[in-house]
């Protein structure tokens, strides 16, 4: 099996940026959000994700062995000390040009080794007039990991859905943005808390929002 870098590999100088991605192709991505199995560890249905992990040999993404997500309950209140697991991201996605462009931008963005791990989570969250869709059901928090990425790939049908990021918990957030299709956050997972409001449909139907959150280290095991 190949080794896989430390933390002691990685970049702690970077605090966050945000940027427009505008070399991937979208619409190849957004069909495969469609095909997703339902979050079970959070109550109401409205979540939908898969997650993957991998390693980069130069600009070749590998694919790593199957695991579970874990995160102690200093880090997540609502699911923390759980072995989560959930369905690997389909091959076809990983396949796509533009998910492996996306992959290399938060490397490089981030300036990670080239052979750290990474975690990819594949995230719809869903919502109705009547129904709220909640991106970040434990609150205000942080992952524990080093570095956080979050890609928009698609909104639909919905208001709210704004990123925040905090210093403090109790104060008020340093950025705030709704995230639009194409747009990147990169986060110091060790210098930020993250939120993410909820979603609304604005009409009839179904709204979704529709993202990839990659972290360094993975998070799994």
């Amino acid at each position: 099996m190949q080794k896989l870098l430390s933390a002691t590999h990685l970049d702690y100088s970077f605090m966050f940026t945000f940027k427009q991605v505008n070399s991937l192709e979208l619409e190849a991505m957004k069909p495969f959000f469609d095909n997703m199995p339902v979050d079970p560890y959070i109550k109401g249905n409205y979540r939908f994700r898969r997650l993957s992990r991998f390693s980069l040999a130069e600009n070749e993404l590998i694919k790593l062995p199957h695991g579970y997500l874990f995160q102690s309950k200093e880090y997540n209140p609502l699911v923390g000390d759980i072995k989560r697991e959930f369905s690997e991201i389909e091959d076809g996605l990983i396949q796509l040009d533009a998910f492996q462009k996306m992959v290399l931008a938060f490397r490089d963005s981030c300036k990670l080794h080239p052979e750290v791990e990474i975690g990819v989570h594949q995230i719809r969250t869903t919502c109705h007039l009547d129904t709220l869709g909640n991106p970040a059901p434990e609150g205000i928090h942080r992952d524990g990991t080093d570095f956080i990425g979050i890609f928009c790939v698609d909104r639909h049908n919905i208001a709210g859905g704004e990123t925040h990021l905090y210093m403090n918990k109790k104060e008020k957030p340093v950025f705030r943005k709704v995230l639009q299709s194409g747009e990147l956050l990169l986060v110091n997972d060790n210098q930020f808390f993250h939120f993410t409001t909820p979603i609304q449909a604005l009409s009839e139907g179904e709204g979704t929002r529709d993202v990839f959150v990659l972290t360094c280290p993975s998070l799994l095991h």
